[in-house]
């Protein structure tokens, strides 16, 4: 080939899809529970051992640069990266006045209503759908590139969940409600619209507990039959509670997001973090969150024991 060819072929991507070491087997694909799938590779890089000297072995060959070798080693400890100013706030303010004209509209929907106690409607589930704003931040490439170095394949974005207020959600892992196979090619963002005070019911998390071993529906004893039945109930009655307990044993301490407007946090798949309780009534939290998996990966949701489906504009 000569040079002028060359300079012609397009440049091979930098992350490529997973390879998982064995198929899934069918069995797996007909109960998408995580009891169902084997226990192999490959690994994200940085959930290995050698974590800390692969990372330098890429920075020192140019693989990656001396900021993504800092956000790997933060996220091989913790768990997590926090992206500061990442978005610019003239960005974010269309972004959010389109979701209030969808939400006015009637084009997004959200859990709950205001109402006379509580000036804020609740969250809305994939809000991108409807609004191109938030679809855009969601496909933002600067952040599915962080992304994508982080779990060393492709990052697909995948769902977004929106609100004005504090979730005041349990604490949790992503893992049991969205999980891959191979496991762990899961993370998730957290976009603040506002500066976040302390009283609002910042985000929660535990630094280190990705490192815990994952606990999914029939760890607890939930099985998809119970699910269909008692909806989340069973969740709330035996896995929050078991959450409670690890974080207790495992001696880890809750910090609490309080970021500018504009900056990001990023979290593995299976760090533990949770809504905190809104301490100051009609507080404002305003955020978006955004779920990735990686290119290649079998997507499902372990606790209602089904596909997911990544619907693509």
């Amino acid at each position: 080939m000569n040079l002028l060819a060359r300079l012609r072929r397009p440049a091979a991507p930098r992350f490529r899809a997973v390879v998982p070491d064995v198929p899934a087997p069918p069995e797996a694909l007909a109960a998408f529970r995580a009891s169902s799938f084997p226990s192999v590779g490959p690994r994200p890089w940085l959930d290995l051992p050698d974590a800390a000297a692969a990372i330098e072995r890429r920075r020192e060959c140019g693989e990656i640069s001396a900021s993504e070798a800092s956000y790997a080693r933060r996220w091989a400890r913790d768990g997590f990266v926090v992206l500061e100013s990442f978005f610019d706030e003239r960005r974010l303010d269309a972004a959010w006045a389109a979701y209030e004209r969808a939400v006015a509209d009637g084009a997004v929907v959200p859990d709950a209503a205001p109402s006379a106690d509580e000036p804020y409607p609740g969250r809305t589930l994939n809000p991108h759908f409807a609004v191109a704003e938030i679809d855009a931040l969601l496909r933002d490439p600067a952040v599915v590139e962080v992304v994508s170095m982080l779990l060393d394949a492709q990052a697909i974005p995948f769902q977004t969940i929106m609100g004005h207020k504090a979730s005041e959600q349990k604490a949790h892992s992503d893992a049991v409600h969205m999980t891959t196979y191979p496991l762990g090619y899961l993370a998730a963002s957290w976009l603040a619209f506002e500066d976040i005070v302390a009283d609002s019911g910042p985000l929660v998390y535990y630094p280190g507990s990705h490192r815990l071993p994952y606990l999914f529906a029939e760890d607890v004893g939930i099985s998809p039959q119970e699910f269909v039945e008692r909806g989340y109930q069973p969740y709330h009655e035996r896995y929050e509670p078991r959450i409670d307990a690890l974080i207790e044993e495992a001696g880890l301490q809750a910090h609490y997001f309080t970021p500018r407007k504009g900056d990001v946090l990023l979290w593995h798949g299976n760090l533990i973090h949770g809504g905190s309780p809104r301490v100051r009534a009609g507080t404002s939290r305003r955020a978006l969150v955004c779920h990735y998996f990686a290119a290649g990966c079998v997507t499902y949701h372990d606790l209602a024991a089904s596909p997911s489906h990544l619907q693509a504009h």
